[in-house]
């Protein structure tokens, strides 16, 4: 029992902590203004250096340490990418408001352009973890990062054509206009498609963890099933009225009130 609940713990703790920590610096970022975005990732590429370590370190290595290790490496590499996003500093070339009444191929094109670059730098991550992988016994780097590109791809598609609850409290302030490109209102096929996906995913996972023969085999499929699990609670919490923003507002300075935002608070 303990064999599972540790790594189910962990990933859980890592999702959570690795989120709060990424918020939290581009949170003060946001309140620096000038470089400090930059700064913020510049002080982050060691995270994206141990993850790479890691993740190399990992392929070969069929053991226990390995399977954290490629988890956390992996972790680590979309953490440093996403906050690349946050910060603004890799996103898109389209920084502007969606225009009123844009609809169609013309919204979704203008919608690809403010996260373009994000979505090739995210691609290319994938492209190097299959390439340090391939014909390797350790594929757990590849499986963690993978979960986390189509849940992510999933989350953005669903939040363009439409959800019923859409978080944006912690959109950064260099990223404030993707709320004109997010759509509230009633679910669309993309919403029971990812759902059909994210559980099947878990449901192998969860096949491939009560069929472990070994110590490494369950702490592999424990992890990964417990991150395609809090991927399936991310979609969920698209439609399920939870207050899923408390779990990181207590450790979050209050944001710097952006321009508009201003403007529209004291009604002019």
């Amino acid at each position: 029992m303990s064999q599972t609940l540790i790594p189910v713990i962990a990933a859980i703790f890592v999702w959570w902590f690795a989120t709060g920590a990424i918020l939290l610096a581009v949170r003060w970022a946001d309140r620096q203004g000038g470089g400090a975005h930059g700064t913020v990732l510049f002080a982050a590429v060691p995270m994206l250096a141990l993850g790479t370590a890691g993740v190399i370190a990992s392929v070969s290595s069929e053991t226990v340490a390995g399977v954290y290790a490629g988890f956390l490496g992996a972790l680590a590499i979309w953490g440093w990418i996403e906050m690349a996003f946050l910060t603004g500093i890799v996103a898109g070339p389209e920084r502007r408001d969606c225009p009123a009444g844009l609809t169609g191929a013309a919204r979704f094109e203008r919608a690809w352009n403010t996260v373009a670059h994000h979505e090739i730098a995210l691609a290319l991550g994938l492209l190097a973890i299959v390439v340090a992988t391939s014909g390797q016994p350790n594929r757990v780097a590849l499986w963690t990062y993978l979960i986390l590109f189509c849940a992510r791809i999933s989350a953005k598609l669903n939040l363009f054509f439409g959800v019923p609850r859409i978080n944006m409290e912690f959109i950064p302030a260099k990223l404030i206009h993707l709320k004109s490109y997010f759509r509230r209102g009633s679910v669309t096929i993309a919403f029971p498609a990812a759902i059909t996906v994210l559980s099947f995913a878990l449901a192998c996972f969860i096949e491939r963890l009560i069929a472990a023969d070994s110590a490494l085999k369950e702490a592999e499929f424990t992890l990964l099933a417990a991150l395609a699990a809090l991927a399936l609670l991310e979609h969920w919490l698209m439609v399920v009225p939870l207050p899923d923003a408390k779990l990181w507002r207590w450790m979050l300075p209050e944001p710097k009130t952006h321009p508009e935002e201003e403007r529209q608070t004291h009604g002019l």
